[in-house]
């Protein structure tokens, strides 16, 4: 299937939390035009049922496809966790979830191949980093923890607030007897609370953005379909939601560390 290079790539996640995905996608890939949508009407997926979640997920791809993307990079972890394959079936373009990626930098990163994992508890009950992560080595022991309050005071700014840092504390002490080294940030979500969440492990553990693994499987995957934008021109960002437009570029713009532009809300599904 002969592709535009100029066509945008597509993103989706269930609210905010992807524009982190956007914004290691920008560092990486310049040029790339990109459609954005948050399903802001809908969020949170985490605790829905993965029947659910999957038809969300064949809704957002819809909406996507509809925006001629060339490629769909899935940033909420609940869908990548239990319905990426509804939108590979669905796409016909390529398709980048968050977990795999996640897995194979974390698995680059320890030593000890002792790894923690924190998400939602939709994408720990899951296990699906954790089976990524002993698929591709066995030897692997993975230990996860859902931290579900971290979501809420992360919209609500309190990155670096005293409530957050007692609420890290508790969340990860645990990892801290199981003595691992790497810690994969399995919620799009908790890349803003990095340096916190470094603290309060004593800095005993590496740290794996997702969306970072994500964006470098992403360019390489252009590079290889030679799909990258080969225009030199300032990328077209536009950004799609299903609810509150307003409140969406005011927190918006803390997650992509830039100004947002116009954000237009749209229907997408049923609801």
């Amino acid at each position: 299937m002969s592709m535009s290079a100029q066509r945008p790539i597509g993103v989706f996640d269930s609210g905010i939390g992807g524009l982190t995905v956007v914004k290691a996608l920008l560092r990486r890939l310049p040029n790339e035009n990109i459609v954005y949508f948050g399903d802001t009407a809908r969020v949170p997926y985490g605790p829905k049922s993965p029947q659910v979640v999957r038809e969300y997920a064949r809704e957002d791809t819809e909406f996507l496809l509809s925006k001629n993307v060339k490629m769909i990079v899935v940033a909420c972890n609940t869908v990548s966790a239990v319905a990426l394959d509804v939108v590979q079936k669905g796409a016909k373009v390529p398709v980048v979830g968050v977990i795999v990626p996640g897995a194979k930098a974390a698995l680059a990163a320890t030593k000890k191949k002792r790894i923690g994992v924190i998400g939602t508890v939709g994408t720990v009950s899951s296990n699906a980093y954790a089976n990524a992560i002993r698929m591709l080595d066995k030897e692997a022991t993975v230990f996860s923890r859902p931290c579900p309050l971290f979501v809420p005071l992360v919209e609500e700014g309190w990155i670096d607030h005293k409530a957050t840092e007692m609420i890290a504390n508790e969340y990860l002490f645990p990892f801290t007897a199981e003595k691992i080294d790497t810690l994969v940030l399995g919620c799009t979500h908790y890349p803003l609370l990095k340096a916190l969440i470094s603290r309060s492990m004593k800095e005993s553990a590496l740290l794996i953005d997702s969306g970072e693994a994500t964006a470098l499987e992403v360019e390489e995957l252009l590079a290889k379909e030679r799909m990258k934008n080969p225009s030199g021109e300032k990328p077209n960002l536009q950004f799609f939601v299903s609810d509150i437009p307003a409140k969406f570029a005011e927190i918006g713009e803390r997650f992509l560390g830039a100004k947002m532009g116009v954000v237009r809300k749209v229907a997408v599904g049923k609801s």
